[in-house]
């Protein structure tokens, strides 16, 4: 019944034909997400941007989202779609956002519609158009597929098109839905399908994530997409390290406010959960959504036992900071002047094409 009246209210909102305009020149970093129609290309694109849940997954259609507009977080969406005179809406072909990340940094997102006469006409007519420029191609696999000869061939003939439109590009292949697979047979299957997609898609290289929206799996893989998008990375994560040496953390992470991806850290000491950042990601980011719901905002947050105390706060107005302290000595008052103190700062890193800066803190 909820996707009956999403679709009643998009055909509404679409009176009259319509034909957006061709695909154009990318603006900021393009990446493509692409996978055949029901991969779960469009459920995780939400529940990362468009502050979805992932119960909200019954509410999706392929490709498209008729409150991605409203609910979509420093973003604009343009949809290439065509209505005819009756109000009828056309699957969506090419569904793009802008996302802004760190200041400068804006994420020209591609969601390419996944079913089979779609991606044939990606591969010829709209060849040039689609696989031009890119900086990241994410394909999405779903793991119960059953055609999974028919999606590793579209696998391919997207890396031939990479291979000569954008050679450079990173590619980043989501085994996705292992919620689905038995527990005990989750790492099997993935290693199973890694070497398979390592060896397809030689002479590039790709980087492999099992995910689900279900579980912090997805945070784990977007984190590390973002990760290799921001251009002074290696400065921030060098200035990050400053900032947790001068005030004495054990471990300091930087999120992206709207998505709460991590997208840099540092630790001086070693911890023991390996995806503690994906789970954090995930608790927060439900926190948040609880919080709007009560037309409240989060900002921030102190976490205290015997062992540590944990600090999260609105940073700069691109990012939020998480500071893990275990020595008690240290009062919260000086760790949250420290995180006022560095603000400034790393305000002006965002700033890409800034000069290079070192954090001091007097």
């Amino acid at each position: 019944m909820e996707e009956c009246g999403s679709e009643k209210k998009m055909e509404k909102e679409n009176l009259g034909p319509r034909m957006d305009p061709p695909l154009g020149e990318p603006q900021g970093s393009l990446v493509l997400l692409m996978g055949k129609s029901g991969s779960g290309k469009t459920s995780m694109r939400s529940i990362i941007f468009a502050n979805y849940i992932a119960r909200d997954k019954r509410r999706l259609g392929a490709t498209i989202l008729d409150r991605l507009h409203s609910l979509q977080i420093n973003s604009s969406l343009s949809t290439y779609s065509l209505v005819d005179s009756v109000g009828s809406t056309k699957t969506f072909d090419v569904e793009h956002s802008h996302v802004q990340f760190l200041g400068n940094l804006v994420l020209n997102l591609w969601d390419c519609g996944g079913q089979d006469s779609f991606m044939e006409n990606y591969f010829t007519s709209q060849r040039d158009n689609i696989f031009q420029n890119v900086e990241v191609l994410i394909y999405v696999f779903d793991v119960e597929s059953r055609e999974l000869e028919k999606d590793m061939h579209y696998y391919q003939s997207c890396l031939e098109a990479i291979l000569q439109n954008s050679p450079d590009a990173r590619i980043f292949c989501l085994v996705h839905k292992m919620d689905l697979v038995q527990e005990d047979q989750r790492d099997l299957i993935f290693r199973e399908r890694e070497e398979d997609l390592r060896r397809l898609s030689r002479p590039l290289e790709c980087s492999c994530f099992r995910t689900s929206i279900w579980d912090e799996t997805l945070y784990k893989a977007w984190s590390s997409i973002v990760y290799h998008l921001i251009p002074n990375v290696q400065q921030l994560e060098m200035n990050l390290r400053n900032f947790a040496e001068i005030i004495e953390a054990d471990e300091v992470l930087l999120f992206e406010r709207a998505t709460f991806l991590v997208i840099s850290h540092y630790q001086c000491k070693e911890q023991r959960d390996a995806h503690r950042f994906e789970k954090i990601s995930n608790i927060i980011k439900q926190f948040k959504l609880s919080c709007s719901k009560l037309a409240a905002s989060f900002q921030s947050m102190e976490v205290r036992n015997s062992n540590f105390a944990a600090f999260i706060d609105i940073f700069t107005s691109n990012t939020y900071v998480m500071v893990v302290m275990s020595d008690p000595s240290i009062p919260s008052a000086a760790t949250l002047i420290n995180i006022r103190n560095a603000r400034k700062h790393f305000e002006k890193l965002e700033r890409v094409d800034g000069p290079k800066q070192c954090l001091l803190m007097c």
